[in-house]
């Protein structure tokens, strides 16, 4: 007993996709999309990360600057130290800082920016180093150490001042 096809057609004049090129579509498509999400989540942790770091910046440099605004007249005599004298703030001893201050960023990390939902803190350390005696000078470091909340990882910003004394 002989069988004949002739009333199936061929290949060739079937218009359409296979299911296998379907899937395959579908799968470069995918690729493509989580392409296209990685992206746009790797942008905004990298302006959330850059938000952070300028805030340390500014903490660093306003401690900074709180130092550099007190008053240094190391020629004066008697000379005296502390609070509303001729050396408000005496160089760092045992490599302690003189200045220690813990804030909390002025970034608002959920809802709108009004809100005052602050999870992420600074801490603002200021060295004083007498750098020469003659002519006198002196090193202000301030270093603004925080923590990076989606990794956790600690960050630190520094800016450092010579500074002359007060005339």
């Amino acid at each position: 007993m002989k069988l004949h096809f002739t009333h199936i057609r061929k290949r060739t004049n079937c218009p359409g996709f296979t299911l296998v090129e379907v899937l395959i579509s579908f799968v470069i498509f995918g690729m493509a999309t989580a392409g296209l999400i990685y992206g746009y989540v790797m942008a905004n942790r990298m302006a959330e990360w850059s938000a952070f770091s300028l805030a340390a910046q500014s903490a660093a440099s306003q401690g900074a600057e709180r130092a550099r605004a007190a008053n240094w007249r190391p020629r004066d005599y008697p000379p005296a130290t502390g609070p509303g004298t001729m050396d408000e703030l005496p160089a760092s001893t045992n490599g302690l800082p003189v200045i220690t201050n813990v804030d909390y960023f002025d970034i608002p990390t959920k809802g709108d920016p009004t809100s005052s939902d602050f999870d992420s803190w600074v801490t603002n350390y200021v060295w004083l180093t007498n750098v020469s005696t003659n002519p006198p000078l002196r090193e202000i470091r301030s270093d603004a150490v925080w923590r990076f909340s989606l990794t956790g990882q600690i960050y630190t910003n520094s800016v450092v001042l010579l500074r002359a004394p007060d005339q």
